[in-house]
């Protein structure tokens, strides 16, 4: 067996109702449930949320609310581990073992190409769990800090005078898929390993600002993702 599972929680601060906020139109949770209901990889698409009204409108687009997510879980504190760890532990509870799960954020840029990329990384390497990644747009061992002044400083000056071209390549996660295998891999692994799936940086925005929201649908619209 394997899950989607995709956490929404109402209390979103900076974007309020941010899952279900029409982006193009459309919630944004739904570009997610749509492109993992696509990839024909999932039994069960399931939604963790704390509010019921998420609740519907997640349910129209085809995923699964089988539970509330209890309010501990739910407040400005919580962090996504144990929010994905309470919804495996009901997927155990509840319908049995899965093989494999992915987990997805709110992000219209999901795509079932890339679910599916991803899914073949983590079989083909036995990989504990394959990311979507994409790479900083500019050096960061270059970038600047504020100092007690007011003022900016390098961060790293040790590499003040180094060229771009010369400097090592960073990558950051673009909150899109996570795969986890749970059974498959090999009996003598002591280590995870965790493989990168690497995204353009037009396929790639966090939306956590108005800011990145107004990014994101302009992105979107130039390069139409899931048209």
């Amino acid at each position: 067996m394997q899950v989607a599972i995709i956490p929404a929680r109402a209390g979103s601060k900076r974007i309020p109702q941010k899952s279900i906020r029409p982006f193009l139109g459309k919630p944004l949770i739904a570009y997610a449930i749509e492109a993992a209901r696509d990839s024909g990889f999932f039994d069960h698409i399931i939604v963790s949320t704390d509010s019921e009204e998420f609740a519907e409108v997640v349910r129209e687009y085809g995923a699964e609310v089988p539970f509330m997510r209890p309010a501990e879980l739910a407040d400005d504190f919580a962090t996504t581990a144990p929010v994905i760890e309470h919804a495996l532990n009901w997927v155990r509870e509840n319908l049995g073992e899965p093989e494999r799960y992915c987990q997805f954020y709110a992000n219209p840029f999901v795509t079932t190409e890339n679910i599916r990329g991803g899914y073949k990384l983590l079989r083909e390497k036995k990989a504990n769990c394959v990311l979507g990644v994409t790479e900083f747009a500019y050096p960061i061992l270059r970038s600047f800090k504020l100092n007690d002044q007011g003022g900016v400083a390098y961060a790293f000056p040790e590499y003040s005078q180094s060229r771009s071209q010369d400097l090592p390549t960073f990558f950051h996660d673009a909150a899109q898929f996570y795969w986890h295998e749970l059974t498959d891999l090999p009996a003598d692994r002591t280590e995870g390993l965790n493989l990168p799936y690497f995204l353009p940086r037009h396929m790639a925005v966090d939306i956590d600002t108005p800011e990145d929201w107004e990014i994101a649908e302009r992105l979107y619209k130039a390069f139409a993702t899931n048209a």
